[in-house]
């Protein structure tokens, strides 16, 4: 969507309500497939981004980050918080809104509501990475951890990858009722387990989305088969883990951006030298990625700015000519761009102005 110079003062915000209607307008697995496809082309283009570590500010209780990145072109970051004690306060762990700009004026583009959309941008990158690592004749998967990204994570890997038997565990057999409930009438197969053992049982895929902000051992090295893809996902923060690391010792592992995964992810257990391997490089073909059906990989997502960078611009191209967000008046737009101040008196017209001494 093109804005005339007349229209850049008014911003197009995407509400919580706005965003939801979206997703049943466009369809969520079409929204998921379509948001991977943009996900795949922009790391088929890497090295055209800006690229940095998110800036976080780190509390005994939870995270608030900054996640910016442009291409040259557009400029967006994400504001997102993590804080995993928010459940038991009825409070969701994970919120977010972002901004989408234009490099050349540096005017905003886009306002929107990041919490649902960096939970189908969650899914839609863990389904980019099944894509590429998984062994092609994939069928099952076990969800470990039926939180808030659960359902994400199987309608996406569903849409994107086909895969519709699912095995269920979480800690709380509440949450994995909930799960069952939401994903009913949906295409799947489901079966709930009572541990984790009995979840990746016979699973190809294993997706591991736990909340706890600790160094968890979800799963131990005797639990993980050959020819197996993990997407650890939950751990995204220092301090934060779900594998034990002798997983990760023997899987091949693939990360979003080397620099911030070593702090965030599962390798924030190994060497500083522990090998991975880029998932851009394998996207466009430049490094391999499964190479055997007996091999382990292991994507470590902790998720990248690149990925919000996406999400905004789909939903930005999306919502054109739609009744599916609302024009903020959130930039001053003088008729001279000298005379600001100019233009707030004139607004106050008919108020008093303190005359000079």
């Amino acid at each position: 969507m093109t804005l005339k110079a007349s229209e850049r003062a008014m911003v197009p915000f995407v509400s919580v309500d706005n965003m939801m209607r979206l997703v049943h307008h466009i369809g969520i697995e079409t929204f998921l497939a379509d948001l991977a496809g943009e996900i795949e082309r922009d790391f088929a283009r890497w090295p055209l981004f800006d690229k940095t570590p998110r800036v976080g500010s780190h509390s005994d209780v939870g995270v608030i980050e900054l996640m910016p990145t442009s291409d040259g072109q557009h400029y967006g970051f994400k504001y997102v918080n993590g804080h995993p004690k928010n459940m038991k306060e009825g409070l969701q762990t994970v919120t977010a809104f972002g901004v989408l700009s234009d490099v050349d004026t540096g005017y905003p583009m886009l306002f929107s509501e990041m919490t649902i959309l960096t939970a189908l941008r969650t899914g839609a990158m863990s389904a980019v990475a099944t894509r590429h690592l998984a062994r092609k004749d994939a069928r099952t998967m076990a969800m470990i951890g039926n939180g808030a990204q659960s359902e994400f994570q199987c309608l996406a890997i569903k849409a994107v990858c086909g895969i519709d038997d699912i095995r269920l565990y979480d800690i709380d057999p509440a949450a994995t009722r909930k799960c069952m409930a939401n994903l009913e009438g949906l295409g799947f197969t489901i079966t709930p387990c009572a541990t984790p053992e009995e979840a990746i049982e016979g699973a190809d895929v294993i997706t591991v989305a736990t909340a706890d902000k600790d160094m968890q051992t979800i799963l131990t090295d005797n639990m993980v088969g050959g020819g197996v893809h993990i997407n650890a996902i939950g751990g995204d923060c220092p301090g934060k883990t779900e594998l034990h690391r002798d997983i990760v010792a023997r899987a091949s592992v693939f990360v979003e951006y080397p620099p911030q995964t070593r702090i965030e992810g599962e390798i924030q257990q190994m060497p500083e030298d522990h090998p991975v391997t880029e998932l851009w490089q394998v996207i466009d073909g430049t490094a391999k990625g499964r190479t055997s059906a007996t091999e382990v990989t292991l994507f470590d997502g902790v998720g990248f700015a690149i990925e919000d960078f996406s999400a905004l611009r789909y939903v930005h191209d999306k919502i054109a000519g739609t009744p599916f967000y609302i024009d903020l008046d959130l930039i001053a737009d003088p008729d001279d761009p000298r005379d600001l101040f100019g233009m707030v008196r004139r607004s106050g017209a008919s108020a008093s102005w303190p005359k000079s001494a």
